[in-house]
């Protein structure tokens, strides 16, 4: 089994907007049509980081196998 691939900058990024929009929607402006929204809007985010990991995940391992 080959090792997860290292995080990098568009991890944190993912990481970072998600907390940022849970910020927003229950500490700046807590109203339940914005936390709806940030809500969608963060499995959106986590929908296209999964994707983006698992290439990068499967991609790395083709480049480890040898031959």
């Amino acid at each position: 089994m080959v090792d997860p691939p290292p995080l990098d900058r568009w991890d944190y990024a993912a990481g970072a907007s998600v907390l940022g929009l849970l910020v927003f929607a229950y500490v700046i402006y807590p109203h339940t049509l914005v936390q709806y929204g940030a809500w969608l809007t963060i499995f959106t985010i986590w929908m296209a980081w999964f994707v983006f990991y698992g290439v990068k995940w499967v991609y790395s391992e083709d480049r480890q196998r040898p031959g």
